[in-house]
């Protein structure tokens, strides 16, 4: 059972940078695609990003190209690195990983609880 944790999240104001990240509980999740979703209150969950195990693949969501990065190390971390943050990027950020690819139409296999981060304009 792989367990994700999320930290980093926090209020900052539109134009600001955050780094959000996730800790992964297993040694196999270094041969896991991991993805990053967010969910605005009142609206669906959508896909953010993903990055494939070795991290030479990654794919974004068309609203966050060229702000928001993804990376992973092999310590069992994922990153999200956020910039030139909107008040539209308010939302709760999951971390998420599957054995397979994670696109934005995926249902991967394994959820955290999220960490919340709030743009003020």
């Amino acid at each position: 059972q792989v367990q994700l944790v999320e930290s980093g999240g926090g209020l900052v104001q539109a134009g600001d940078s955050l780094t959000l990240a996730c800790a992964a509980s297993e040694r196999t999740w270094l041969k896991y695609h991991m993805a990053w979703f967010r969910q605005a209150a009142g609206k669906e969950r959508e896909f953010v990003a993903s990055i494939s195990p070795n991290g030479d693949s990654t794919d974004f969501a068309d609203s966050v190209k060229g702000r928001f990065g993804i990376s992973r190390n092999y310590a069992n971390k994922v990153y999200l690195e956020m910039h030139s943050l909107k008040t539209e990027d308010t939302a709760l950020y999951f971390c998420a990983t599957d054995a397979e690819y994670i696109t934005a139409a995926a249902h991967p296999h394994y959820w955290g609880h999220g960490t919340q981060v709030t743009v003020s304009s």
